[in-house]
Order: C-alpha cells, then sequence, then structure tokens
C-alpha cells in the first residue's frame, strides 16, 4: 500500500461486542520463509538478506488467525503432512485460537511451503510448493457445523465446491477468495459461480479473464446470486459491481512496510463482518481497515491486528471515500 499518513475507519466500539460471528474456513495452511531484502532482484543474482522470519501462511489459514485476532470464532479444514512443519503449523493456529479438528496430516507427505522475499516498501515475491500427492477427496470433511459464514480459498477445489454447495443447502453465505490458482480455469469459473460473495487479487482475476478493465472481467462472471463480486488492488482497494456500475472502496493510507498476508486478512475481516450480519458497505471498509493495518506492521502473520487495535482508534484524521463510481 501507498506511503503517507495512517489514517482510521470509525468502527463503533459496540461493533466488537455483537456475535462474536462463526466462521468456517477451508483451503491451504502453508509455512512463509521470509526473507527480507532492500529490494527484489529483477536478474538473476546473489544477494543478502537484512533479516529472516518463519511464520504460517496460506489464504484460509491466514484468514482463521485474522478472523480469530478481531474476535471471531474460526475453524478451518486443510490438508498438511504428517512432517515436523504440519505438526508446527497445526500447534501455531492452535495458539491463535483457530480450531484444527479437521486440519489433517497426511502420511507419506510433505506440508506446504513458500519462500517470500518482501522488499522495503512492502512488496514481495512469493515462490511456492505444495505436494502434489495430497488427496483432494474432501469426503473426510465434517460440514455438520458451518457457524454463520464459510470462506475458501482455490487450493482444494474438489473440498471447496463440497462446501460451498453445502453451505447454500443450509442458506449460510459463503465467501471465495480468488487468487492465483493452479487449477484450469473452468474450475475457477464454477467456484466462483458456486460462492455468494466473490473477491479477486488483481494478479487472479487476470490469470482468469486476461488483461484488460477489471469492470469488464468482473461482469463477465457476475451471477444473479451474488451478492458481491470484485477484485482488492493494493492502495487502491477494492473494485466491485453495485447496480450494475464499478464503485471503488478505497481503505485508509498506511506507511505500509509489509503487504505479506493483507489480502488474507481482508478477506477474513469479511467473511466475520458478513457472519455478524453486517451491512454490505461497513463489512467492505471493515475489511479494508484491517488488510491496511496489517500492511503498517511487519512479519506477515505476525503483524495481523487485533480487535483491540479497533477500539483506540478514535482520533480520525481522514475518512476513505467509500463506494465511489469508478
Amino acid at each position: 500500500m501507498s506511503t503517507g499518513y495512517i489514517c482510521f475507519i470509525p468502527i463503533r466500539a459496540r461493533a466488537l461486542a455483537e456475535r462474536h460471528g462463526r466462521v468456517f474456513c477451508l483451503g491451504l495452511a502453508v509455512q512463509d520463509i521470509i526473507l527480507f531484502v532492500p529490494e527484489i532482484p529483477r536478474d538473476p543474482v546473489k544477494t543478502h538478506a537484512t533479516g529472516r522470519s518463519e511464520v504460517g501462511g496460506g489464504p484460509a489459514a491466514n484468514a482463521g488467525v485474522a478472523i480469530s485476532r478481531l474476535g471471531g470464532e474460526a475453524r478451518l479444514a486443510a490438508r498438511l503432512g504428517k512432517d515436523l512443519i504440519g505438526q508446527s503449523l497445526r500447534r501455531e493456529l492452535s495458539a491463535e485460537g483457530v480450531d484444527v479438528t479437521q486440519v489433517r496430516l497426511f502420511d507419506d507427505r510433505q506440508s506446504p511451503v513458500s519462500m517470500i522475499l518482501s522488499e522495503d516498501g512492502g512488496e514481495r515475491l512469493i515462490v511456492a510448493d505444495t505436494d502434489k500427492g495430497l488427496p483432494p477427496d474432501p469426503g473426510w470433511l465434517d460440514l455438520s457445523d458451518l457457524g454463520e459464514a464459510v470462506l475458501a480459498d482455490t487450493s482444494w477445489p474438489e473440498a471447496t465446491a463440497r462446501l460451498f454447495d453445502e453451505a447454500r443447502r443450509k442458506a449460510v453465505p459463503s465467501v471465495l477468495d480468488a487468487d492465483v490458482s493452479r487449477s484450469g480455469p473452468d474450475t475457477i469459473r464454477a467456484l466462483v459461480a458456486a460462492a455468494d460473495y466473490v473477491v479477486f487479487s488483481r494478479p487472479g482475476l487476470k490469470q482468469l479473464v486476461g488483461d484488460g478493465d477489471a469492470g469488464d472481467g468482473l461482469a463477465h462472471l457476475t451471477g444473479p446470486h451474488h451478492r458481491l463480486i470484485g477484485v482488492t488492488d493494493g492502495p487502491r482497494g477494492l473494485f466491485w459491481r453495485r447496480d450494475g456500475a464499478l464503485v471503488q472502496s478505497r481503505p485508509p493510507v498506511v506507511n505500509a512496510v509489509d503487504t505479506l498476508g493483507a489480502g488474507d486478512v481482508f478477506h477474513g475481516a469479511l467473511a466475520l463482518a458478513i457472519a455478524r450480519s453486517w451491512p454490505l458497505e461497513r463489512a467492505i471498509e471493515f475489511a479494508n481497515l484491517a488488510a491496511a493495518l496489517k500492511c503498517a506492521a511487519p512479519g506477515g502473520r505476525q503483524g495481523f491486528p487485533r480487535a483491540a487495535a479497533l477500539k483506540e482508534f478514535e482520533a480520525i484524521s481522514a475518512k476513505p471515500q467509500s463506494g465511489r463510481e469508478a
């Protein structure tokens, strides 16, 4: 996100005292190995890191941690290897207050790992590795209690499709984190069609519809049942379709030091707000605020905001313009 002063959206303190909001999250949990560098190399050269951090990551897992830190209740379903990394990730998630009873460790499989270069100013380069031998069959999942909302990423499409089908049957709202995926376009389009709330990353939307205007891309994907379809674009916030028009909801301006995990925080906060039955624009502002605050703190998941911090944001320098036509 762009550098500048920090400004905050007024979130009334009593909002945090509302129903906790229970969210069933499903998808990727991964070990992030973060190397801090002054600048991400543009050429194949040797460079030296200024620091290193190792912390859990992954869109669905991060969303679960964000939900828990923001005062909600998160349950995570994920596949890991029965190795030291998998056991460590499971313990870390549990320590964050995430229900990990459906985080399954598989014999003779490797847990997902990402190597991340994070440069001054917050931009990053991610190289991810996921064991293709992790079983895709979601038959072992227990979907009897989905809470008040479900959230899934695209890393395990067989399970995401099943989760969204069950959520629709039970009238539980569903959120899709549509980032870059290894699955084919037909698979992703089917998941987009199955979800109630769809938020792409800019690279995720480009992968599916190609270069071009975000509004046109979203228009081609919008279905009659979608309650939200949009795309996040860093410091520019969320572009989303409302009444047939493309509108923009801007986040607060922060001095960005690390954008790693900001999109995951956005999705988690959005799902939590939906679970709490907040109005859509209020939910988007809440998600924008949480993601912006994350960018102001280093260390990936270590910088995710907590609910207590929201109570301190009473002095407001300026308010971002939300819901403007793009």
